[in-house]
């Protein structure tokens, strides 16, 4: 089982961790990123949120509603007010709403105008309802800065306007204010609960922006960091032809050595290689770049296996950059041994996956299975790709062909059986949804030490909302890898789907950090929660936590777009007195 999110992992090695679907249906529901806001209950939210559409008041006019939002924006008629200074400002207002309908904004925009100017002061709500329609015409006017200004206005007059609001954070948007536009944005979906698309998709567009440009000026300055051990182990034991994870040979151990049982072995050959391959053996990681360059620049006999070890190491630390070069030359190497070639082509078509660049993975893995089809590795890794990509038969047949190769390979069972239940799941086919279930069933029994399984089959359950059967297979992969800083995190997101145990969820999340102190998904999962819990502070906290300790650029994104979504719900907070609904 994988230390974190494998699938995402450097390389693509790990196998028990959850991609961003897979993470939505452990949690029952859609990972909601509008403002930040994961809802682990999000079922009835989902439902809810359907119906959620685009705005209907048309531009020109305030929201109706009872958030006191300002006038409806109709056409007043005659009456005792018509002369007094209101009803002279509702009468240049309707005016303008006349000359907005008819596409002439310039004209609407002086019949806004002369409302302002007659408006009585005192008359905030009337008075913010002429400065938004006056920025609606400047938006047509793609005059994004008078939009703004005046959008600000009509804000300061009615703080909880939401369509002054809205129409504010596309101007920022426009201005590449991306700061402003998105505390903007999450003040809107907090006032519509979260219920309306396009403010959603705007706070979603504009965190994804944030987190990118964040995320490629940290990773680039970033310092390298080794993951834990148990997760350079879990990363290693998904592959059984990868020859350099395999044990030192007798004949690389002196006589001696052989003979000092427990003890470390000292390598017979003066070799970088060697010397990094039983650095390995003790778990000393920190050392196996450096020795695996000594046998590089010496053009050693094992210059191959040294390459392929380093661009591992470089992978496993965040460092793709360097990684590919050592990977290329692997791969060019036509007098290699075809195991390290096909290996090298899957690390480096794993990295091209977490690149998202899946043209380029694909050509790999289909070389890897070209040059070296009898290698069950290709088979096994290509059919993960082949689930992140929704292509689900094809990844269903690699998985088999990885079994006829490897029959007693009890990954590519389990991730079949999953294969299957993703299929079977999406297509509502209640049916195929119970063979699959059987098909865990048999694969547990089948291999009852085989924690990946009873993992896997955990996340089904869940789905399934037999939450009871879920628990007992988290705790049956506690059993047998105690270690796996993973599981309790997902038995964690459990307790809080099943019995809404937000003290039990946080202590099993906790006991992972404690396991793994550079597990990131936990960090990242305990921010999730904190935020649902209103302790933004906090949750902030654990998210730049997970991003000091993301493996790739594309995964400190998403953890900075988290973290400014929580950051942004801090401001609204102060300004608005706003905050989103919490557990």
């Amino acid at each position: 089982m994988a230390a974190s999110k494998p699938v995402e992992a450097p390389g693509g090695g790990g196998t028990a961790g959850l991609s961003r679907w897979q993470l939505a249906l452990v949690l029952g529901a859609p990972v909601l990123l509008g403002a930040g806001a994961i809802y682990l209950w999000g079922r009835r939210a989902a439902r809810r949120g359907k119906g959620a559409s685009e705005r209907k008041t048309p531009e020109g006019r305030a929201s109706p509603g009872p958030g006191g939002e300002g006038g409806s924006g109709q056409p007043d008629g005659p009456g005792h007010e018509e002369m007094s200074p209101l009803g002279r400002a509702q009468a240049a207002k309707n005016k303008g709403n006349k000359y907005f309908k008819a596409g002439k904004y310039e004209l609407a925009i002086q019949c806004y105008t002369e409302a302002i100017r007659l408006c009585p002061p005192e008359k905030n709500l009337d008075l913010s309802t002429f400065y938004q329609n006056r920025a609606a015409a400047y938006e047509q006017l793609q005059k994004w800065t008078e939009v703004a200004q005046d959008c600000t206005k009509a804000v300061e007059l009615n703080p909880k306007y939401v369509k002054a609001l809205f129409r504010r954070a596309k101007a920022h948007e426009k201005l590449d204010n991306k700061k402003e536009c998105l505390e903007d944005v999450t003040a809107v979906c907090i006032l519509e609960a979260f219920q309306n698309q396009q403010s959603m998709l705007l706070a979603d567009k504009v965190l994804k922006l944030l987190g990118k440009e964040k995320a490629k000026e940290k990773y680039k300055n970033r310092e390298p960091l080794m993951p834990s051990p148990q997760f350079i182990k879990s990363y290693f034991s998904s592959f059984t032809d990868d020859i350099i994870s395999q044990p030192l040979l007798k004949g690389e151990k002196s006589d001696e050595d052989k003979d000092k049982e427990g003890e470390a072995s000292e390598v017979k050959e003066n070799s970088g290689y060697l010397r990094a391959k039983q650095y390995m053996e003790e778990e000393n990681y920190d050392k196996i770049i450096s020795e695996s360059t000594k046998e590089i620049e010496a053009k050693g006999k094992y210059m191959a296996e040294a390459l392929l070890l380093r661009a591992t190491f470089y992978l496993l630390i965040g460092n793709a950059s360097a990684a590919k070069p050592d990977l290329d030359q692997v791969i060019s190497m036509e007098d290699a041994n075809v195991k390290l070639r096909a290996n090298a082509l899957i690390k480096r078509g794993s990295m091209f996956m977490q690149q998202q660049q899946p043209m380029l993975s694909t050509q790999d893995f289909n070389m890897a299975a070209d040059i070296d089809p009898q290698n069950a590795d290709v088979y096994h890794h290509r059919g993960q790709l082949k689930i992140l990509l929704d292509q689900i038969e094809e990844a269903v047949e690699d998985f088999d062909e990885c079994i006829r190769l490897r029959p007693n390979s009890a990954l590519a069972q389990a991730q079949k059986c999953f294969a299957l239940y993703r299929q079977a799941y999406t297509g509502s086919n209640a049916l195929t949804v119970q063979a699959a279930m059987k098909g865990f069933e048999d694969v547990i029994k089948k291999f009852p030490k085989c924690a990946e399984g009873y993992a896997l089959y955990a996340q089904a359950l869940t789905d399934q909302q037999q939450f009871g059967k879920a628990d007992e297979m988290y705790d049956k992969c506690i059993d047998l890898e105690p270690d796996n800083a993973t599981t309790y995190v997902h038995k964690g997101l459990l307790q809080l789907q099943w019995k809404q145990d937000l003290d039990k969820g946080l202590e099993l999340i906790s006991k992972a950090i404690e396991i793994d102190n550079k597990c990131d998904f936990a960090y990242e999962t305990m921010g999730t929660i904190e935020v649902q819990r209103g302790n933004l502070d906090k949750a902030i906290e654990m998210f730049n936590k997970a991003i000091n300790l993301a493996k790739s650029e594309m995964e400190m994104a998403h953890l900075y777009s988290l973290c400014d979504a929580a950051y942004a719900q801090t401001e609204v907070a102060k300004k608005y007195g706003l905050k989103p609904p919490t557990l």
